[in-house]
């Protein structure tokens, strides 16, 4: 491809708080429940790319589609590939998409077809590069795009607002979305960073790598996925296990995880002996190597781990295990600070 915008760009990261951040460089979009991507067109060529920077074309062949039925012969945007179901939208519909075989990619494709939600403008149908521009500049650019383009199914403009108001609507319930994203209006596009863009989540969740797991006391299967999450450093921390799966449910992932056995496992903090909640057996664990991700929801963070068992809420195929970091969980930034500036905070907020 010739746009000056490539393939291997990296989008824009967030950084998670727990507010939302009021004031006028601050606009909203909903936060939805799919798969980032960003899609490229030039001329006839078309390139779906995760936020991982995985290839995503062969699994939404109809958002190509889409896209290749827009008059703009060249463009980049950025994005969230979801599946509406019964209302709403569909994770699960959308993690059935990828698979290894084209064949049931297609039949997907027909029955649960994806949607391309459009919330950025990189480059152009002139081919320019937007990414130097505020985002204020990139949007109202964007809504021009949309209104020129975007007249067919498959391809849509998700909603923004400067109205902290709406965007309290949005976070306290919306179909298809689990918060609201904040973006500063006047800064340019963060490419791999996390300083223009914020998430405010309606329920605490972390992704996390899956290090290593135990076997449950009865049965040769899992009875508990070991969670880690990257430093600054490229450090992979034991932070603590998940093990609410439904008895159905413990063959297929005991068949995920024994394929990746005899990895390097954590290379930090390591799972320690027998606690409260684990039995002389469970005490071995077995490493793993750090290729898969499951997101999970948590109640509290303290001292580098989650302070109880989390609810394990799904597989995330397209995020890479380097993605899963520390700085997600806003406790883990709380706790890397200098204690004196810990303390002053906690004084200020008496």
């Amino acid at each position: 491809m010739t746009l000056p915008v490539k393939t291997t760009y990296a989008p824009m990261e967030a950084r998670v708080v727990d507010e939302l951040p009021v004031g006028a460089q601050w606009k909203y979009e909903p936060k939805w429940d799919g798969f980032r991507c960003l899609a490229f067109r030039d001329g006839a060529k078309i390139e779906l790319m995760s936020k991982s920077g995985q290839p995503l074309s062969r699994y939404f062949p109809e958002v190509v589609a889409a896209l290749g039925a827009l008059k703009a012969k060249q463009f980049v945007l950025d994005g969230e590939i979801v599946v509406p179901a019964d209302g709403g939208l569909s994770f699960d519909a959308l993690l059935q998409r990828i698979h290894p075989a084209k064949s049931r990619v297609e039949k997907l494709s027909a029955e649960t077809p994806g949607v391309f939600l459009v919330f950025d403008l990189l480059v152009d149908a002139r081919g320019a590069d937007l990414t130097e521009h505020p985002l204020s500049e990139r949007r109202t650019k964007l809504e021009a795009f949309a209104k020129t383009h975007l007249r067919s199914g498959g391809i849509e403009l998700s909603p923004g607002t400067r109205k902290v108001s709406e965007a309290r609507k949005w976070l306290a319930g919306h179909d298809g979305t689990d918060g609201v994203m904040a973006k500063r209006t006047d800064l340019p596009y963060a490419s791999g960073e996390r300083t223009a863009m914020v998430k405010i989540k309606r329920k605490r969740t972390a992704d996390c790598v899956v290090g290593g797991f135990r076997y449950a006391t009865k049965g040769k299967v899992v009875g508990s996925l070991l969670l880690g999450l990257y430093d600054d450093d490229g450090i992979l921390h034991h932070v603590g296990f998940t093990s609410s799966f439904k008895a159905g449910e413990r063959a297929t992932i005991t068949a995920k995880v024994e394929k990746l056995k005899g990895g390097e496992g954590f290379t930090g903090r390591a799972p320690g002996g027998p606690s409260r909640w684990s039995t002389a057996r469970s005490s071995e664990w077995e490493p793993l190597e750090p290729k898969l991700v499951v997101e999970v929801e948590y109640d509290h963070f303290t001292n580098g781990r989650f302070r109880h068992g989390t609810k394990f809420l799904r597989w995330r195929p397209e995020k890479a295990p380097a993605q899963c970091v520390l700085s997600q969980v806003a406790e883990a930034r709380e706790e890397s600070k200098p204690k004196r500036a810990r303390a002053q905070r906690s004084r200020a907020g008496r």
